[in-house]
């Protein structure tokens, strides 16, 4: 483990969950031995918060792309974990996520539907023309918040959670997320790229109750807030 970690920025935990505000670019898990990842910091965070001795239990239930920001649950039994795990998987989550993409979409709310798989060759997801035994639908809905001097500011609801989804649909779409030069942007971002997760809806393992969680904006967005065309 890397002898520094940064901050965790917890929005919420209890002994059965804990939500953070993960940071544009550090991945959720899967980093190669002592790189961190958000699984590092949040087992570092309850081993030293709850003096815990040996391993530290962490079940991710979800994940965002490590140049994504934004709200991350993860479960901290295996019951939560399993509850949790057939919700995202039953789509009974709600998730919301913002979005700054090039140009403006026509209309400026509105649906995708797609049919996606990987490019092996390119390493990266495409959106194919029909649906195969190899793709997979994608479908989201979205909503212009704001028109800026750079771009648009959209408010994306996810309805499906294929990987890289969200960045995929929109640069199919024309608009791709401003940093996002994997799909196709042009344009810089100071930090990751223009996507965030900015709030998450689950039913409480054990309460039964929809909590919604949300997280603010890191400060690399600030500079287009107040910028309205």
């Amino acid at each position: 483990m890397p002898a520094y970690l940064p901050p965790l920025k917890v929005l919420f935990e209890d002994n059965h969950l804990l939500v953070v505000n993960k940071p544009a670019g550090i991945a959720t898990m899967g980093t190669a031995a002592g790189t961190t990842s958000m699984v590092t910091l949040a087992k570092a965070y309850l081993k030293q918060q709850y003096e815990k001795p040996g391993n530290v239990y962490l079940g991710v239930v979800s994940r965002l792309d490590s140049l994504v920001s934004g709200v991350l649950v993860f479960a901290r039994t295996s019951k939560a974990a399993a509850r949790l795990s057939a919700q995202f998987r039953e789509r009974e989550t709600k998730k919301i996520y913002w979005a700054i993409v090039a140009g403006i979409p026509k209309p400026k709310a509105g649906e995708l539907l797609h049919w996606m798989s990987k490019d092996e060759s390119q390493q990266k997801m495409v959106v194919r023309s029909k649906k195969s035994a190899e793709t997979q639908e994608a479908w989201l809905k979205y909503q212009t918040l704001r028109e800026l001097t750079q771009g648009t500011l959209l408010e994306v609801e996810l309805l499906t959670g294929r990987k890289h989804q969200i960045r995929v649909q929109l640069a199919a779409a024309g608009n791709p997320i401003l940093g996002d030069r994997k799909y196709g942007s042009e344009e810089p971002f100071p930090s990751g790229i223009a996507l965030h997760a900015r709030s998450l809806t689950i039913e409480h393992p054990t309460l039964k109750k929809a909590m919604t969680f949300v997280a603010e904006l890191p400060p690399a967005w600030e500079q287009w807030k107040g910028r309205p065309m």
